[in-house]
């Protein structure tokens, strides 16, 4: 299974950038639609399943430890977060202006929908690229 890295990327970023506003993944995922169609990329799927898919990550990183609810005094509010520790260097990782952000990309792949879903998991892959 491979996830769609550009929408995770997105997703950190508005959450990132939450504050006194609510966290919409599925807005965000139908504005990557329209990058995606405007720049002739495929969309990876309908509209809707791209939008369904951002819902469901949004679950993710929130049980894999990489976003959390954001505190009402940095913002916090009705359905907002912020990246936590492990999800800024996941950013940091995956984000299209880090170099390696392909190759780590596709490592993360390899490792399966658990590499989200169990961020101790994650944590090791992360360490062990940054010692390579």
């Amino acid at each position: 299974m491979a996830y769609d890295w550009e929408l995770i990327e997105r997703l950190l970023h508005e959450a990132q950038n939450s504050a006194n506003d609510s966290f919409k993944p599925r807005v965000y995922a139908e504005e990557l639609a329209s990058d995606r169609l405007a720049a002739g990329q495929p969309i990876g799927g309908s509209v809707d399943h791209l939008k369904q898919v951002a819902g469901d990550l949004e679950g993710v990183l929130y049980e894999g430890g990489f976003i959390e609810e954001r505190p009402e005094e940095l913002g916090g509010g009705a359905n907002n977060y912020i990246l936590t520790a492990r999800g800024s260097r996941l950013l940091s990782l995956i984000g299209s202006s880090f170099p390696e952000s392909v190759a780590f990309r596709r490592l993360l792949d390899e490792q399966g929908e658990v590499v989200l879903s169990d961020g101790s998991i994650f944590d090791r892959i992360a360490d062990n690229a940054a010692r390579a």
